[in-house]
């Protein structure tokens, strides 16, 4: 017996989407704001995002990068293979910037609300819960309006 499922095409969410599929799409999708995208694919990238960036900054830290104080109580500048580390890190937060606005925008579009309500984030305190309580939110079928 086999447990192999057909993923649906990228213009279509992948509900129940395991965590390999969900990266591989948020690559292939990298900056594509129109569609939608379930709930599986945004927070298996949430849970990749998190892990990629805490390894990133504790192995920078640990290593003499970013975080560390001097002896004399001040921000030490990073150096050797804390710098690397470091640099590596805003690479990686810059490469996956776009398409994690993007998913974002793909995630409002599954729960049937405009992509711009991402801007609800950028209103202090508030703004930020809001947006997650809609990441939350399930699929409507009426968020179908915004495939292409």
């Amino acid at each position: 017996m086999s447990n192999s499922t057909i993923e649906p095409p990228l213009a279509q969410p992948y509900y129940g989407a395991p965590i390999g599929a969900a990266v591989k799409r948020f690559f292939k999708k990298y900056a594509t704001f129109s569609g939608r995208a379930s709930r599986s694919e945004f927070w298996w990238w949430v849970l990749v995002m998190f892990i990629v960036g805490g390894v990133l900054n504790v192995l920078a830290a640990a290593t003499g990068g970013v975080g560390t104080v001097d002896e004399y109580g001040m921000m030490a500048t990073p150096s050797g293979v804390g710098l690397v580390f470091y640099i590596v890190y805003i690479i990686w937060s810059l490469a996956t910037i776009v398409p994690y606005l993007a998913l974002v925008v793909r995630r409002l579009h599954d729960s049937d609300k405009s992509g711009f309500w991402i801007f609800i984030g950028l209103v202090p305190l508030v703004g930020g819960i809001v947006l997650f309580v809609f990441m939350l939110m399930g699929p409507k079928p009426e968020g179908a309006r915004f495939d292409r």
